[in-house]
């Protein structure tokens, strides 16, 4: 319908009101702003795997009220005819020339999905940072006029302990705390090189907790635990809100580099979130905040410059040089982390631009050089990190594996949640799936879509350079190509096809092959073949999931392998966190590590081009 001047007019010149629904957030825009640019500001939860460039089609919502922009040729090639009659859209794409009403649904929400928290462990003796000492003291009287704080002294030199320093933070908690708790309390304390500083004050007996994070590009893993005893007392994992402005830290830098309230934003997002965690597990346990005295977090490189308000910049510029690499000690209020008043987050060393503090936990929790036996580490993620261990020395590299093994850039895939299909088989050439929570399939996650490009390879339907037999019964057309029938609509939960198409087979190529690629150059820098690694080490969420069978016969690993020489051992991130919180030693041990790493760039690795090409191959 042809618009008037006035109309016209309006479209270009007017603020424009979004209001998001289920949850009924308003926010107020430029009328130049796009749906997916409100929602960010909006602070809406909008998966956007791709950051706005239009190409990955996550960012689905649906138009309720109100005109907006064309459908765009974007939008034509990732969504059906049946979605864009219901009025569906990419957030992206779209601009509100009015007012405007729109749905998320669930599919475009980053939550629900299954999120691995806990890995293998074992035990350590606790030795922590934090330390806690109980006093009680007279009240004040008119004849005894000393400070808080010098009272406090004057009783410790009575113990034998060293006075006490404290931040204001600590201080105002003192002396709330001493007329609180009617002068008897429990003072966690934390020694320097040079000084004793003042933690929290707390209730007599009070249990000292601690904080331990594993902060992923998608999920936070957090931890909750008694710091002296070393026991975890609770545990949970939810999305990383940052998953609204990027699935992976390429895009996530590219908004944070688009202005300093954009880099601020994901730090507020991030600590925002980890602050309802802590409130959520204190409730839990009847604790307060104030009892949580220590935090280590470790994460990869983008992300630890998110959460330490550091600039990403040079992150996303070759050569990808950190702002640091040495380990922090940093005061939690300093980032607006509600736990102890004088508490600091402890967050190891950095490997490499694309190797963060993670994969130094990693390495910690695993104890890949526990007896110089050949032993190599993989962490599997949108980025994937690999260490090889032997003799005393350590080689790392990291891969860019993409995001396809958590569903994006698949044509049906999607998070591990509800409905997901996370294991094919086919029998008597039909399909047999498994799907997450025993739900009605709605599309494919990362090992669904790996176990059943194993299938098709073992059928024969694909052939090693990754083509679909078109004689095939099951054989459709997908965008003029050739697609497998993985599920027909009528058996759907969603009333649609879910296909397996060449796209999807290339990105699992492209995936699996980064992964070999790097496996082949630390074995080869190593001077080492294959079956001389005894340990194969695979960690992170996906890794704990995976079927190894079916990685080793796509080519992901070394086809000569005996199945029993993997071990999956979950969040070894995590693990070591948690350790680096209850043990002095273990921080210590992280930062020793370092030093014997030898960090290869496998993009000016001379055979880096010949290798991935044959990795792709299946």
């Amino acid at each position: 319908m042809m618009q008037t001047n006035e109309q016209e007019k309006q479209d270009t010149g007017s603020l424009r009101t979004i209001q998001f629904e289920p949850s009924g957030r308003r926010i107020t825009i430029e009328p130049d702003r796009n749906l997916l640019q409100a929602a960010q500001r909006a602070g809406v939860d909008l998966v956007a795997a791709c950051n706005g460039a239009g190409i990955c089609g996550t960012c689905k919502i649906r138009m309720i009220n109100g005109r907006v922009t064309p459908i765009t040729s974007s939008e034509l090639k990732r969504m059906t005819q049946v979605e864009l009659d219901q009025g569906y859209r990419l957030a992206c794409c779209t601009v509100p020339l009015e007012d405007v009403q729109v749905e998320i649904p669930t599919s475009s929400l980053p939550f629900g999905q299954r999120l691995q928290v806990e890995g293998v462990e074992i035990v350590i003796t606790p030795d922590p940072v934090i330390q806690p000492v109980q006093i009680a003291l007279e009240k004040p009287q008119l004849t005894d006029l000393r400070s808080d704080l010098s009272r406090v002294n004057g009783v410790l030199t009575e113990k034998g302990l060293d006075k006490l320093s404290g931040n204001l933070n600590a201080l105002t908690d003192l002396s709330r705390g001493l007329r609180d708790q009617n002068w008897t309390v429990r003072l966690a304390t934390r020694k320097s090189k040079s000084k004793t500083v003042l933690v929290s004050t707390l209730p007599d007996s009070s249990p000292l907790l601690g904080l331990a994070a594993d902060l992923g590009s998608t999920k936070l893993a957090v931890y909750l635990m008694d710091i002296q005893t070393g026991a975890t007392l609770a545990s949970v994992g939810v999305m990383n809100p940052q998953i609204s402005y990027g699935e992976d830290v390429v895009s996530r830098i590219a908004f944070a580099n688009e202005s300093k309230p954009n880099r601020l934003l994901l730090q507020s997002r991030l600590v925002a979130a980890l602050n309802d965690i802590i409130s959520k597990l204190c409730d839990q346990l009847g604790a307060n905040p104030n009892q949580i005295v220590d935090a280590v977090m470790v994460g990869n490189t983008a992300i630890h410059h998110f959460f330490c308000g550091l600039p990403v910049k040079q992150l996303g510029e070759s050569p990808y040089i950190p702002a640091v690499n040495d380990p922090l000690d940093f005061e939690a209020k300093d980032i607006g982390l509600t736990i102890a008043p004088g508490a600091q987050v402890h967050m190891p060393a950095i490997i490499a631009g694309y190797i963060g503090a993670d994969h130094t936990s990693a390495l910690l929790s695993t104890q890949i050089r526990k007896d110089g036996q050949p032993r190599i580490l993989v962490d599997i993620g949108t980025n994937t990190e690999i260490s090889l261990a032997v003799n005393g020395r350590l080689y790392s590299c990291s891969t860019a594996s993409g995001p396809a093994f958590e569903g994006a850039h698949i044509h049906d895939g999607m998070r591990a949640a509800p409905g997901a299909i996370e294991k094919v088989t086919i029998v008597n050439e039909e399909p047999v799936l498994i799907t997450i929570d025993n739900q009605p399939p709605v599309g494919i996650c990362g090992t669904g879509i790996l176990s059943g490009i194993s299938e098709l390879l073992k059928s024969d339907i694909i052939n090693p350079i990754g083509n679909l037999d078109s004689t095939n019964a099951r054989i459709t057309e997908f965008n003029g190509r050739p697609a497998y029938m993985l599920v027909p609509a009528h058996l759907s939960g969603h009333g649609r096809e879910i296909l397996i198409t060449r796209s999807d087979i290339n990105e699992i190529q492209l995936a699996k092959g980064a992964i070999r690629t790097g496996i082949e150059v630390l074995l080869e820098r190593a001077s080492l073949k294959a079956e001389e690694i005894e340990d194969w080490i695979i960690a992170g969420a996906f890794g704990t999931f995976l079927d190894i069978p079916s990685a080793i016969h796509i080519g992901m690993f070394p086809q000569n392998l005996a199945v029993d020489r993997f071990h999956q051992v979950g969040n070894a991130a995590g693990v070591g966190a948690k350790q680096m919180l209850i043990s002095r030693a273990k921080r210590e041990a992280a930062e020793k590590l370092i030093d014997d790493i030898e960090y290869i760039e496998l993009t000016i690795y001379p055979k880096f081009e010949e290798l991935f090409l044959n990795s792709m191959v299946f």
